[in-house]
C-alpha cells in the first residue's frame, strides 16, 4: 500500500486511531513517570537522531509534500523543511547545556541571610503537537526539538489535508524512536477532538483562530497549558518613500513561499497614496522580469485543495462584484485546478468591506490599503486584532520605530519580511487573537519546561519573625522599614 493510500485508509477509521492515541498516550505518561530528568547527553542524542532523521528522509519528504500540495518546490522543502530544522537543531545543540543549568536568583540577605535561590527546568511530561497543514514538517519536527531538548515525550497530530507527509513522517518517527518517546497520531476531526481533550502537560496547537478556540476549551477542562499558534492578517508598512525595487520584491518574494500559504505571510499591503501606483508598477515588473510564468511552472505551490482554492476565488469575485481595482501579476496567467495553481494578483486600494480585508487571506492575493498619514497606517492596524507579525519598510528611523512603538504584535521585521519566524534563536509567537506563548530558542526550551522556583535556606535569616507569636517580628519590621 503507498504512503498516500496508507493514511487516507487511517484517516477514515478514527475509532482505531482514538485507542491507538489513548494507549499511546498512557504508555508515555508511564514511561515519563520512570524516566522523570533525562541527561544531557540522553537529550542531545535525541535531537541528533532526529536530525538523522530529517537528512535521511530529505527527498521522501519533498516527493510527500509535491503528493500534498500538487506542486511544491523542491528547493522550499529542502531550505524551509529540512535545513531550517537542522539549523534549529543545531543551534539547540549548542545551548542546551547552559539553559538546563539552575537559573540563580537574587536574595535580600537583611530578611534571609545567606539562603539561596534559582530556578530549575523540569521536564513537564507529555507533550502534544496538533500540526497545521501548510508546514508539515516544520510544524510538527521545529517544536519536537524544543520539547524533546526540555525533556518531555510528544505525540504529534498531523492535519488530514496532508495525507502523505502525515504518513511519511509516522514512517519516519517509528523507525528513529520508541513510540514511549515520540508518536504521530494520523485522523481526522474525531481524532483531533479526542486530541485535544486528553490531560496533556502540555499542548501546541498551531491555525486558525476560530479552532484555536476550541482547542482551548477543551484543554481547559484538564487546566492544560496551551501555546497557541493562530496567525492573523499581517501587514507589511511601506513608510513614506520606501516603495523601491528591493522593498517591493521582499513582499512580492515574500508571498511566493507556499504561495502566500503561510502564517506570516504578507496579508496585505499599507502604501501612501502618493505611492501606490510605483508599488503596482514595480510588483507587476518584479514578477514579469524575474518569473512570467511564474503560476505555471515548479516554483509556484499548489494550494492545498479544491475546497480552499475556491475559497480564493471566491475572494477575488467578491472584490471584482464590489469593483475593487484587480491587478494580475503575471501575463495571461489563469487557475490551473488541475493542480491547483493560482496566480498572484493586487487589489489596489482595497476597502474595509471586501471579504479579503476581513478574513486572512493564505494565498497569493495581496490587498494594497492607502493611506495619506502614518498615523492613519498605525490607525489601521490597530483597528484589527493583533498579527503574528509586523513589516515595516524605510530608511526614515524616527518613522520605523514610530510603527514599533505604537503598534502590538506577536513579531516584526523591518525592512524584510516573516524572519522572526526562521531565526533559531529567536521566541516566535503570537499576541492577542494571534497567539500565545513562544517555541524556537531558550523561549521554546522554557515554554516546555516546568520552570520551578527553588529556594534554599541558609543561616542568619529572620524567618521565624513571621510565625507567631508576633512580638519578635517588631525589630524585624522596624529594620526593614529603617532600610527603605
Amino acid at each position: 500500500m503507498s504512503i498516500l493510500k496508507a493514511a487516507s485508509a487511517s484517516a477514515t477509521n478514527d475509532d482505531a486511531a482514538i485507542v491507538d492515541l489513548r494507549a499511546a498516550f498512557e504508555a508515555q505518561r508511564a514511561a515519563f513517570s520512570l524516566d522523570r530528568k533525562p541527561t544531557l547527553d540522553e537529550r542531545r542524542g535525541r535531537i541528533e537522531k532526529l536530525m538523522g532523521m530529517m537528512l535521511a528522509n530529505r527527498e521522501r519528504i519533498s516527493a510527500a509534500l509535491s503528493s500534498d500540495f500538487g506542486v511544491h518546490p523542491v528547493a522550499a522543502s529542502d531550505l524551509i523543511e529540512v535545513l531550517g530544522l537542522l539549523g534549529r537543531a543545531r543551534y539547540m545543540l549548542d545551548n542546551l547545556e547552559v539553559w538546563m543549568r539552575p537559573s540563580p536568583r537574587d536574595v535580600d540577605p537583611s530578611t534571609l541571610g545567606t539562603a539561596k535561590a534559582y530556578v530549575q527546568s523540569q521536564p513537564k511530561g507529555v507533550i502534544g503537537n496538533m500540526v497545521p497543514w501548510n508546514f508539515p514538517f516544520d510544524l510538527s519536527v521545529g517544536p519536537m526539538i524544543d520539547m524533546l531538548a526540555a525533556g518531555n515525550r510528544v505525540i504529534v497530530k498531523p492535519s488530514e489535508y496532508t495525507p502523505a507527509s502525515a504518513a511519511l513522517l509516522r514512517k519516519m518517527v517509528a523507525e528513529t524512536f520508541d513510540p514511549t518517546l515520540v508518536y504521530v497520531a494520523i485522523g481526522g476531526l474525531d481524532l483531533s477532538r479526542a486530541f485535544s481533550a486528553l490531560p496533556w502537560d502540555h499542548l501546541l496547537y498551531t491555525g486558525s483562530p476560530n479552532v484555536g478556540r476550541e482547542i482551548m476549551a477543551a484543554a481547559a477542562k484538564n487546566l492544560t497549558p496551551v501555546t497557541l499558534e493562530l496567525g492573523g492578517k499581517c501587514p507589511a508598512v511601506m513608510t513614506s518613500g520606501a516603495v523601491t525595487p528591493v522593498n517591493v520584491a521582499s513582499v512580492i518574494g515574500t508571498k511566493t513561499i507556499k504561495n502566500g500559504q503561510m502564517c506570516v505571510s504578507v496579508d496585505y499591503c499599507l502604501v501612501h497614496r502618493a505611492e501606490v501606483e510605483r508599488f503596482v508598477e514595480l510588483a507587476t515588473a518584479h514578477v514579469q522580469s524575474l518569473m512570467p510564468h511564474y503560476s505555471r511552472g515548479p516554483d509556484c505551490t499548489g494550494i492545498i485543495s479544491s475546497q480552499h482554492l475556491d475559497r480564493l476565488v471566491g475572494l477575488l469575485k467578491d472584490a471584482e462584484q464590489r469593483q475593487a481595482r484587480i491587478v494580475a501579476l503575471e501575463l495571461d496567467g489563469k487557475v490551473d485546478r488541475a493542480t491547483r495553481r493560482m496566480p498572484m494578483y493586487l487589489v489596489v486600494d482595497a476597502s474595509p468591506e471586501l471579504r479579503l480585508m476581513k478574513e486572512e487571506i493564505f494565498g497569493p492575493i495581496l490587498p494594497v490599503v492607502v493611506y495619506d498619514e502614518l498615523e492613519d497606517a498605525i490607525d489601521h492596524i490597530n483597528t484589527d486584532e493583533r498579527p503574528l507579525g509586523i513589516y515595516i519598510f524605510g530608511d526614515d528611523e524616527t518613522a520605523i520605530q514610530r510603527v514599533l512603538d505604537d503598534t502590538i504584535s506577536g513579531g516584526a521585521v523591518v525592512n524584510a519580511c516573516a524572519l522572526q519566524g526562521a531565526l533559531p534563536s529567536l521566541g516566535f509567537g503570537g499576541a492577542g487573537m494571534s497567539g500565545m506563548g513562544r517555541h524556537h530558542g531558550i523561549e521554546g526550551f522554557r515554554e516546555f519546561s516546568n520552570q520551578r522556583g527553588v529556594v534554599v535556606r541558609g543561616s542568619g535569616d529572620m524567618i521565624d519573625a513571621f510565625y507567631a507569636p508576633y512580638d519578635k517580628a517588631e525589630a524585624v519590621v522596624g529594620a526593614v522599614l529603617s532600610a527603605m
